[in-house]
């Protein structure tokens, strides 16, 4: 059986879903398989349109200026396209959470096509019994 990461996303800012797109990454450079569970302002970012827009967390507003400019110029993908790399290369799935989704009136062909499925809660918390991993972001 290989390992898995279970990853929860609720964070709708680049840095934090930047770096859940970094661990996802690493996790597929071991050879994990990996699902990503999305809800509140995370799933809010993968609405369709919405992943180039650039927003951080305030511990980072004094130098995203820099930081952006050198992301630019190392060419560093933008964390959206760093999920799409891993699902491409491993076993990645993206799960919508089905609460908010109802809450915010969001289907499925309302979110980028990253998103493989809606799902509950409960059936993600099923997934990530078999674990090696959790992690919140």
């Amino acid at each position: 059986m290989t390992d898995k990461l279970s990853l929860l996303l609720v964070s709708g800012t680049s840095d934090k879903l930047m770096a859940g797109a970094i661990i996802a990454s690493g996790a597929i450079a071991n050879d994990m398989d990996v699902d990503i569970f999305v809800s509140f302002w995370g799933l809010m970012e993968f609405r369709k349109g919405a992943a180039g827009k650039v927003k951080l967390s305030y511990d980072g507003k004094d130098i995203e200026k820099e930081v952006l400019q050198k992301m630019a110029q190392k060419k560093i993908p933008s964390w959206i396209d760093m999920i799409r790399q891993a699902k491409e290369v491993g076993n990645v799935k993206v799960y919508g959470c089905a609460m908010f989704a109802d809450l915010m009136d969001l289907k499925k062909d309302d979110l980028d096509p990253i998103i493989d499925e809606i799902i509950g809660v409960s059936q993600f918390v099923a997934m990530a019994k078999d674990s090696k991993m959790t992690l919140f972001i």
